[in-house]
């Protein structure tokens, strides 16, 4: 999924890149990629679901045979329908989705050690399956902390080291979204982003500014300003910031 929630429901360059043909793509439902991260994870071919049948998504294809046959990592089909083996079970057809590998999952969490145990609080997503399915992981973490506070509570640890190369200490990591229980999203910085990334000449001073404008993730937070960081601090029995103009 691409996109920043209210103040842009899909993601506005993406979207823009494929409207003129700057890009190739393919679309699943968010569900569908979740069970393909799934499959990728548990080291099989596929699995199945009924998720798309009756849908767009089965019949229209992004990707054409020979771009396939020129990418090893697409696979031959998007999809597959085929009858349920399995009778009696309330369905008759079911739709196979191929597996997915990514080269590298970018994953943020709430607590990390150095060593790459990860813990997430709130929604888990699909950020386990992509993690584990990903041939290299790099973690972005709130809080490194030391690795008997991981052992403390090992149930609440849900990625275990073994499946991630390199962790990076970066408090506000997700700005300008949100990070469950240590800050909402940034509504004013989004609403500027949406406007901006409408228009090419306010798009290029936003690239400029907040892009290559600064040279490393502090800098970009100082040109927020604490003022505005602290406007989006999580209430701490909440996990989300109370009190904020959402308009």
């Amino acid at each position: 999924y691409g996109g920043t929630g209210r103040a842009a429901p899909t993601c506005i360059r993406f979207r823009r890149a494929i409207q003129n043909g700057e890009i190739k793509y393919e679309d699943y439902t968010n569900f569908q990629m979740s069970l393909r991260f799934l499959a990728g994870a548990m080291g099989i071919p596929f699995l199945p679901t009924r998720s798309g049948l009756g849908t767009d998504i089965i019949g229209k294809w992004g990707f054409s045979e020979e771009f396939r046959k020129g990418d090893p990592k697409i696979p031959d089909e998007k999809l597959i329908v085929t009858d349920n083996p399995f009778k009696g079970w309330g369905c008759g057809k079911v739709v196979l989705l191929p597996a997915i590998n990514p080269d590298v999952a970018l994953i943020h969490v709430q607590k990390a050690d150095k060593f790459g145990t990860c813990r997430i609080t709130g929604a888990l997503y699909a950020d386990i399956e992509q993690t584990k399915a990903s041939r290299a992981v790099i973690v972005t973490c709130e809080e490194l902390v030391d690795t008997e506070e991981m052992r403390g509570k090992p149930n609440q640890n849900q990625i275990p080291s073994i499946h991630v190369s390199a962790v990076v200490h970066m408090p506000y990591g997700a700005y300008p979204t949100a990070c469950y229980g240590y800050y909402d999203y940034d509504p004013f910085y989004l609403k500027e982003y949406a406007k901006s990334a409408k228009d090419e000449k306010l798009y290029k001073e936003y690239v400029e500014k907040y892009i290559y404008g600064v040279r490393s993730h502090e800098e970009f937070l100082k040109l927020i300003g604490t003022e505005r960081l602290q406007t989006i601090k999580a209430d701490p029995e909440k996990g989300y910031a109370v009190n904020l103009d959402r308009r």
